[in-house]
């Protein structure tokens, strides 16, 4: 499993397979597609497949040669959004995430997959125009929490600060992977990167992003903790933020 992000550390090493686990820009690179007025030149020009649609089939996303396109009801745009390929199929869902009576394109893509290594970013679009909706990045979340990593012989005593709350818990080394020496020592800090995973649940963006011990002597790091974030929406920037969050260890 490749290193994840510190909070002193910053950014992931380059061997991480991550694209922006939930994206925190517009939609900047996006363009209209025509809708039924499209000649037959220009569908040439533009071959699209069928990725993946919602539950209910209101949201479709299509890929093309150089992109994504996003089917909205019928209407269409197109994004240059990457798309991981051999993996688990795109995640879409029409829902009302900003509370105004008014339901939102999500779509989930996958960004990192394998041994130890498991990502995905978001996007909300406005379900009328297509229009993305910007959301706090995991990266700046992550800044505002404090982790503390103490060894004690045998045991690692982790604390982690979150919007004013203090998480304290312990991990046996001798319950960590079976190829530690027993005497490896460990970085302070922990390590975030490895697994962010958004996801949908009771109308509500959510994202869990998983916390890693790192030893000092190389060996893979150890995933220890979880840290859960759900977002609210705020109407004022027009924006998805961190409203609450939890830190539960993996026990």
């Amino acid at each position: 499993m490749k290193k994840g992000i510190g909070f002193a550390a910053g950014i992931l090493s380059a061997a991480f397979v991550f694209s922006g686990c939930a994206s925190d820009k517009p939609a900047s690179g996006s363009q209209d597609v025509k809708q039924s007025a499209t000649s037959s030149i220009e569908k040439e020009q533009e071959p699209s497949k069928l990725l993946s649609a919602s539950e209910k089939g209101e949201v479709k996303l299509s890929e093309t040669t150089d992109g994504v396109i996003v089917d909205v009801n019928g209407s269409q745009k197109k994004f240059d959004w990457n798309i991981l390929k051999g993996v688990s199929n795109p995640q879409l869902f029409y829902v009302d995430l900003t509370g105004d009576g008014k339901e939102e394109a999500v779509i989930i893509l996958v960004t990192g997959y394998g041994t130890e290594l498991d990502t995905n970013e978001a996007h909300i679009l406005n379900g009328e125009n297509l229009a993305e909706i910007k959301i706090q990045s995991v990266e700046e979340i992550l800044a505002g929490i404090e982790t503390e990593v103490n060894q004690k012989g045998d045991e690692l005593l982790i604390k982690t600060k979150a919007q004013g709350k203090e998480y304290k818990f312990s991990k046996k080394v001798s319950e960590l992977a079976l190829m530690h020496n027993s005497d490896s020592q460990y970085e302070n800090k922990l390590y975030f990167g490895d697994m962010i995973l958004n996801n949908v649940k009771d109308q509500k963006l959510t994202v869990d992003i998983g916390a890693f011990v790192d030893p000092i002597d190389g060996v893979l790091p150890d995933y220890v903790c979880n840290v859960q974030v759900t977002y609210k929406y705020d109407q004022a920037l027009n924006e998805f933020a961190a409203d609450q969050i939890q830190i539960t260890s993996d026990q």
